[in-house]
């Protein structure tokens, strides 16, 4: 009895627009925007465009290479799962824990900014007071951990009202800023800020993408969740696409709309919630409103996305024993890792309590994201060269088999781990110690759990991806 409710998430409940839903909220444009521009700008000053650009286009690779990954299993695992049959365990196990980890920073520092933004919809003061923005903030990782719980169903209907919003009020806003910059910008577009021209070196432009990393991160956990939608195989693939497309589009509006219209020490004064003042600025009065409220929906839609990512990671991990088994508990009503959620809800909560007495707010995310970045890079880099491993045999079969399944993935992999190496000396010490000394701490886990014998570990291998795999890519291109 216990065996079958282990096993048995919520199957599906998910469609495809719920799908890309889930996509566009797990990367939260708007919350990207507002906590990571003056991160971007500090890095790379006017060259956000071109970091974001530069990065979008691997990271593209990456979305294919999830789909693609999705294809041979259902998996709420999803890199996890997949990099374990497709390289190693290790690395499988290695890529679970880079994604547990950095999601758990992300929870901390995201509640940072959602306790701030509501405050300052009604008193621009008391979103500094770190008491008040420590209560709330906490107050809405705990509704959205309740959320999560209680089913799958109602988080999906709470996200479609939340990031719908969101959505309406930046293409709203998308729109205002074009007009605005053709009309009375602070300094006239360039098309040099898509270039290479302006980075500091090869350097430069790997801090410029590590933060570029952050923006996008979290489009996956339409992956996670696989298992708990329609066509498992094939619609979580198709929602992570369509959802990097849509906010590669917004991220690129809104950080051209910033160079124009704000000046670098307004981004730095502002850095917590730089859209805020960018909507003040393009819309006087309640241009600013508008964009804290799309911003502190963001900001809870993607703490919901990040703990369905962590929780159904716990869960794939629980159920092969490569953690307590406990994780992988399902709730008899909600259909739901509830052990998972209970335990994430209480670390997380402790964390962001904590790191809110500890520094700066801008010290914090700024440590945060490049932190989170690190942990990025390890298992979308893995992830890119696992789908070329897995369909290595038909990758020259055709034209669109070589781009979508090798060049390009393989492409994203290898812009990932170079990320990773070329940013390593040029950050400060608490990033690394954060962002690898967390990682460090896997090992630990993985040792016990495989010295007790999970199987897991002696995975290896695809049953759908040689025989079928020919099929599924030509019917998916063509």
């Amino acid at each position: 009895m216990q065996d079958t409710e282990v096993k048995s998430l919520d199957a599906n409940v998910l469609g495809g627009f719920d799908s890309i839903i889930m996509a566009i909220a797990g990367s939260a444009p708007a919350y990207s925007i507002a906590a990571s521009t003056a991160v971007l700008v500090g890095a790379v000053g006017l060259m956000g465009p071109a970091a974001l650009l530069w990065c979008g286009i691997p990271m593209f690779g990456i979305a294919w290479a999830f789909s693609y990954l999705g294809r041979t299993e259902a998996n709420a695992g999803a890199s996890y799962a997949w990099v374990a049959r497709a390289i190693h365990p290790i690395f499988g196990y290695i890529a679970g824990w880079a994604l547990l980890v950095s999601a758990t920073i992300f929870m901390v520092a995201g509640s940072l900014p959602a306790g701030s933004v509501t405050l300052g919809l009604f008193h621009s003061a008391w979103s500094n007071n770190t008491l008040l923005v420590t209560i709330v903030g906490a107050f809405w990782f705990l509704l959205m951990a309740a959320m999560v719980m209680i089913g799958i169903r109602i988080t999906a209907r709470v996200q479609w009202i939340m990031s719908s919003i969101e959505i309406a009020i930046l293409l709203l806003f998308a729109v205002l800023a074009i007009v605005h910059a053709a009309h009375g910008g602070r300094i006239p577009f360039s098309w040099a800020w898509f270039g290479f021209g302006g980075f500091h070196g090869l350097s430069g432009f790997a801090s410029g993408a590590l933060v570029a990393a952050f923006y996008y991160w979290g489009w996956d956990v339409s992956a996670n969740l696989n298992e708990e939608t329609k066509n498992a195989m094939r619609t979580p693939g198709r929602g992570g696409l369509w959802g990097v497309v849509i906010v590669f589009l917004l991220f690129q509006v809104f950080t051209v709309a910033t160079n124009v219209t704000l000046p670098g020490h307004v981004i730095s004064a502002n850095s917590a919630n730089v859209l805020t003042v960018l909507g003040q600025a393009i819309w006087p009065g309640l241009g600013g409103r508008l964009l804290t409220f799309a911003v502190m929906l963001s900001t809870i839609a993607t703490l919901e996305t990040t703990l369905i990512q962590v929780t159904r990671s716990l869960f794939a991990m629980g159920r092969d024993r490569t953690l307590p088994g406990g994780f992988a508990r399902i709730h008899p009503v909600w259909k739901t890792p509830w052990v998972a959620s209970v335990v994430v809800g209480i670390i997380s909560v402790a964390l962001f309590v904590a790191s809110n007495f500890v520094g700066s707010v801008s010290a914090v995310m700024t440590d945060a994201i490049n932190a989170i970045g690190l942990q990025i890079a390890i298992y979308y880099g893995l992830a890119g060269l696992s789908v070329v491993l897995t369909y290595r045999r038909i990758i020259f079969r055709s034209a669109a088999n070589f781009l979508f399944v090798g060049l390009w993935p393989f492409v994203g992999a290898v812009f990932m781990f170079w990320i990773l190496v070329e940013v390593v000396g040029s950050l400060s010490g608490t990033t690394l110690w954060v962002g690898f000394g967390s990682m460090a701490l896997g090992l630990v886990p993985m040792a016990i759990y495989w010295a007790r014998g999970s199987r897991y570990f002696q995975s290896r291998g695809f049953s759908l991806a040689e025989e079928s795999a020919t099929a599924e890519i030509s019917e998916a291109v063509g």
